[in-house]
């Protein structure tokens, strides 16, 4: 199916590096293949509609159709494109011919004003289908048949290629993997994720620090979620409007993304919300679940695959893949919260006691925007004013049997090694705080006797008078919500 895409509907925020990678391959003279997958909403189609607006390019969204009916919009999309009345009325009639017709069209360049034909590098024909895994759905074959139809028809041309897919394993199966038919044809690709915690600044340039926690906390960085909230309202309202609903936009998202992605969903909802209740081993998992540790092994290894679920090791370890300290988390903040909340109340929101959720919510959720803030300090750390000299080799938390901190950060080269503490507080961080932090740095057994150690407290409401005076003795980095004091 074909699809309007209007300018200026919705903010462009944070795909800059990834526009400028598609610019500087569509500035080149050859033919050009772009893979381009990733989650569902994650701003796929958005990126690929800044980068064709202004240059002659046909976006066509694959859908769930057969493969006879998806020729035939491909054909009326392609045919109103180029004033063939034929091909809108008749459609293609197999995916070669929409090879050989992109060629013929890609090779007679663009009508000039006068009317005489101009090859010129701004008419370059940008070819872009949505949806791809649907095709592939549709076809068996499909990869096969492109691979052809690259070799035959396109490559020696100046054709833009795109290929959009929200199935992040079939897409890697499919286009990408090293036995795949399109293995090698691709000239680039990319894998979109969530964005950084700073680009909601372009989302919502009024709200304040704290409230872009909050709103990280539930929705994360996803821009399809980030557009339906509501600036005036507070968290709560947007929880309840967005997510509580039964009809609502992102009541029923988890399952949706799941049952797209996974054969045997029901397991990996299991796992999910254990992880979402704090078991975060192999062994706790397995304990709370019932699953043998080589099935919660293997089910955790395609939810990392997914980036739904990531594996930390304490930031010391010399041999991360090899760490017997593993644990593990939803690295999605939505899915977080949706398990956490949502997947155990559902019958609170079916029977309509919203309300009483929403009470079960607010008891908790300064602890989970507590979980959300840590991971928005270790994302700017190495931005600090204090710290942008600094390699750091490694950065994340620290745990051992005899305690934990909330960032750890090492430089090998320098050997100088941060230890960081976030405080989701109320109340101001004083001394108490860092000499507790001071005490665990001692814990932590990395180059004892010949490290630098520097201390960096976050807090969300600022700090005691003597906790300053400490740090400008000490030279302790102490930052407020995002800014470094």
């Amino acid at each position: 199916m074909s699809v309007l895409l209007r300018e200026g509907d919705m903010n462009f925020v944070n795909r800059e590096k990834e526009l400028a990678l598609l610019e500087g391959l569509y500035a080149r003279p050859d033919f050009q293949f772009v893979p381009i997958y990733g989650r569902r909403r994650i701003g796929k189609t958005r990126l690929v509609r800044e980068f064709i607006q202004g240059k002659r390019a046909v976006y066509f969204l694959a859908d769930s159709a057969s493969t006879r009916e998806q020729l035939k919009n491909l054909g009326r999309t392609m045919g109103d494109f180029f004033g063939d009345l034929i091909l809108a009325d008749s459609g293609f009639q197999d995916w070669l011919q929409v090879f050989r017709y992109i060629r013929d069209k890609s090779a007679s360049g663009a009508v000039t004003p006068a009317g005489t034909l101009s090859v010129i590098p701004s008419s370059r024909f940008v070819f872009v289908l949505d949806e791809y895994p649907y095709l592939a759905n549709a076809e068996p074959a499909i990869a096969s048949i492109f691979q052809k139809g690259i070799e035959e028809f396109l490559k020696t041309t100046d054709v833009f290629l795109i290929l959009l897919g929200s199935s992040i394993g079939m897409m890697e199966r499919e286009v990408l993997a090293y036995k795949a038919p399109l293995y090698g044809r691709r000239t680039a690709s990319l894998k979109l994720t969530d964005m950084r915690f700073a680009s909601l600044r372009g989302f919502f340039p009024g709200k304040a620090f704290d409230e872009l926690v909050d709103l990280y906390s539930v929705f994360g960085t996803v821009p399809a979620y980030l557009e339906l909230i509501d600036p005036r309202a507070d968290t709560m309202d947007n929880i309840r409007r967005l997510i509580l609903e039964t009809g609502s936009y992102l009541y029923n998202e988890v399952e949706f993304l799941l049952r797209e992605e996974l054969r045997e969903p029901r397991y990996y909802f299991v796992i999910l919300r254990a992880l979402a209740q704090g078991k975060t081993r192999v062994s706790e998992i397995g304990n709370e679940t019932g699953f043998e540790k080589s099935h919660v092994s293997r089910y955790l290894d395609i939810l990392q695959s997914l980036n739904i679920v990531g594996r930390e090791v304490p930031a010391t370890e010399k041999k991360p893949d090899k760490s017997k300290q593993s644990r593990y988390r939803i690295k999605d903040r939505f899915m977080a919260f949706w398990f956490k909340y949502i997947y155990p109340h559902r019958s609170l929101i079916e029977i309509g006691r919203v309300e009483e959720l929403l009470g079960i919510i607010r008891e908790s959720f300064e602890n989970h925007a507590a979980d959300g803030y840590e991971e928005v300090c270790r994302e700017f750390a190495p931005d600090l004013p204090a710290l942008r000299a600094l390699s750091y080799s490694s950065l994340g938390r620290w745990w051992s049997r005899m305690g934990e901190i909330d960032l750890v950060a090492v430089d090998d080269t320098r050997g100088e090694i941060l230890f960081g503490e976030c405080k989701w507080s109320r109340k101001k961080v004083g001394e108490d705080i860092y000499q507790d932090l001071k005490r665990k740095s001692e814990l932590v057994d990395w180059r004892r006797d010949e490290r630098t150690a520097r201390f960096v407290l976050f807090s969300r409401s600022g700090f005691t008078e003597a906790m300053v005076r400490k740090a400008q003795e000490e030279s302790i980095i102490l930052v407020h919500g995002d800014k470094q004091l």
